[in-house]
């Protein structure tokens, strides 16, 4: 079992930047693959960004390439989600997420956090 809690969502003004955290609880973390995922209001969810349990395999969204970063650090249980260049349209609650294998998208996941909201404005 894995346990998520993001933190470090909030409002910024477009061009900034923005560090999200998860702390995941539970011993399987350092052997699990780690994924941010974000819904804007009315959309589906949709996958952002995604690392393997070492952190030597990492994929982006098209849309996000250039400007968001993910990394862990197993020793602290946690992942991160550099956020740089934000724009309006990145306005979106931000789910930190686990599963056993490479994440592609939602059928990959086992845990989902609570999410944390960032609102871009222009």
């Amino acid at each position: 079992q894995v346990q998520l809690v993001e933190s470090g969502g909030g409002l910024v003004q477009a061009e900034g930047s923005l560090r999200l955290s998860c702390a995941a609880s539970g011993r399987t973390f350092s052997s699990s693959a780690m994924g941010w995922f974000r819904q804007a209001p009315g959309k589906e969810r949709e996958f952002v960004a995604s690392i393997n349990w070492n952190g030597g395999w990492t994929k982006y969204a098209d849309s996000v390439k250039g400007r968001f970063s993910i990394s862990r650090d197993n020793a602290k249980n946690t992942v991160y989600l550099q956020m740089n260049s934000l724009k309006p349209e990145n306005t979106a609650v931000y789910y930190c997420a686990a599963g056993r294998r490479p994440i592609t998208g939602v059928l990959d996941i086992d845990y989902w956090g609570q999410g944390t909201q960032v609102t871009v404005s222009a």
